[in-house]
């Protein structure tokens, strides 16, 4: 008590406390929603701690980042176990982030104030996917050299910027020890400063705003809404289902571990059937598929146009949808994204199936 009368002179807790307390949680058909954002924090909260005791011994460099990964899990105590976690925490972090941005989509949460709440999830996600491309490079496997060289190859098919940005990507022209070592750079220093930013300004932001419920619950007169506390009530819900995650990411890591496979080879002929990551594939696949040229474009390229129309329309949803500021669902915007939904899930599949 002592120690907490000591700091609350000097930091006033206890203002921080009221505010705390005074936070309620809706209780609606969709408050098990709410979870999802909490789930993906901790998943990443995950990552950081993993991945600090990773880099530890992780060697970056042409020479030495397959055989650090290999003494991590070989040598190091319960190092396998680690690497495991973060690799298994990583991919269900981006689907938990995925299954949160569903939902405040189809909770019609990103209406107005809630505009800036949207655009900075919007950039978290995007940055999480900077998070998996690249990290998967870092243990210089076989796999991860040649997804990279695909990835890059991607990037450098864009108009007027594409040789900037292989070239930025790759740090020259081609996937070599100076491209992992700028991965590396990006994976644990430039990602995670701008990423904490964002969370920071994302958690102040719902903070501030309180939780949206959606518009046909919005409707009724506020004290007619249950809710409870977020402090205890809901933290501690909260905190249970951390743990169910934490388990569910211990069992995935022991039953189905990640095979590091062999050392990449620049020189060696890519190996059959190489693919992106899941969540990348839909994307990957739709590219496969599009004809040489459409019209005077070339096929990749009218892709990559594609995907940044739909990617921007998806980013201004809040600006666009604007019958939901009202508290109208239109149609058009609920079916846009099932369709989208429906479209990822079909696509991912048939890459993984075919």
């Amino acid at each position: 008590m002592k120690i907490y009368e000591w700091i609350n002179e000097r930091v006033d807790i206890s203002s921080i406390k009221k505010i705390a307390l005074k936070k309620r949680v809706p209780i609606f058909y969709g408050t098990i929603w709410y979870y999802l954002g909490g789930v993906s924090l901790f998943l990443f909260m995950i990552q950081v701690f993993t991945g600090i005791l990773l880099v530890l011994y992780y060697q970056p460099g042409a020479e030495t980042a397959y055989e650090s990964v290999k003494f991590i899990i070989s040598r190091v105590e319960f190092g396998w176990l680690i690497r495991e976690v973060h690799s298994w925490s990583a991919n269900l972090f981006i689907l938990f982030v995925f299954f949160h941005m569903f939902t405040v989509f189809f909770a019609k949460a990103y209406r107005k104030p809630r505009e800036m709440t949207w655009i900075s999830g919007m950039i978290l996600l995007l940055l999480s996917l900077g998070f998996g491309f690249s990290g998967y490079l870092l243990p210089w496997n076989e796999l991860a050299y040649f997804a990279t060289k695909v990835g890059s190859d991607i990037a450098g098919a864009i108009p007027i910027i594409g040789d900037f940005a292989l070239r930025l990507l790759r740090s020259g022209d081609e996937v070599s020890g100076a491209t992992l070592t700028r991965f590396y750079g990006i994976h644990t220093a430039l990602l995670p400063g701008i990423f904490t930013v964002m969370l920071g300004l994302h958690l102040i932001l719902v903070q501030v705003q309180g939780m949206s419920v959606p518009p046909e619950i919005e409707k009724i007169p506020e004290k007619e809404r249950k809710s409870i506390p977020f402090f205890p009530d809901f933290a501690l819900q909260d905190a249970m289902a951390w743990l169910i995650v934490l388990n569910i990411i211990a069992l995935l890591a022991v039953f189905f571990p990640w095979e590091l496979g062999p050392k990449a080879d620049p020189l060696a002929s890519a190996p059959a059937g190489i693919r992106p990551e899941w969540y990348f594939m839909f994307m990957f696949q739709t590219l496969k598929y599009i004809p040489a040229h459409v019209l005077f474009i070339e096929g990749e390229l009218f892709g990559i146009l594609l995907f940044s129309i739909g990617g921007f329309i998806w980013f201004m949803v809040p600006f666009l949808d604007k019958k939901a500021h009202e508290g109208i669902r239109t149609p058009f915007w609920t079916w846009f994204g099932i369709l989208l939904i429906i479209y990822m899930i079909v696509f991912t599949a048939w890459g993984y199936l075919t």
